[in-house]
């Protein structure tokens, strides 16, 4: 990781300007400079952990809660019908900036969107025993 400070840092220091929706001691929200919806925001741990699995759980629950509060709130104000939010998770994820960050997009029949399944292109075509392997896997990783 740089020493540099990300765009998200130098935001929350107001070191660059920034539209901050929701501030707490952990965690900052604010809109999206390039949006892909009105309302598009961006909640980002205050701290530039690069990756989900380094922010510590306290940290991670501060985000989920903001997520959770702002979620609501700006389907309101920008009267949406839905709202996909996501995380790109690391480069080959499409991971930009390497702070954390949830994107909370608001949604509008007929905004052209698709589902969260249609970020990935093709699908893979996995067997029964496949999918059994991966999951006992997963559960068994620490």
């Amino acid at each position: 990781m740089s020493d540099d400070p990300t765009i998200f840092e130098q935001i929350v220091s107001g070191e660059i300007p920034g539209r901050i929706v929701y501030e707490t001691d952990t965690v900052a929200a604010f809109l999206d400079a390039n949006p892909l919806a009105p309302g598009h925001t961006l909640v980002v741990p205050k701290e530039p952990y690069e990756r989900l699995d380094d922010l510590p759980d306290d940290i991670a629950a501060d985000v989920w809660a903001a997520v959770q509060s702002l979620t609501p709130r700006i389907e309101s104000v920008v009267d949406a019908d839905a709202t996909t939010v996501g995380v790109n998770n690391g480069p080959a994820a499409g991971q930009e900036v390497p702070h954390v960050h949830v994107h909370i997009v608001p949604r509008f029949e007929g905004d052209g969107g698709g589902p969260i399944h249609a970020v990935a292109g093709s699908r893979p075509d996995l067997s029964d025993d496949e999918l059994d392997e991966i999951a006992a896997d997963i559960e068994a990783a620490e």
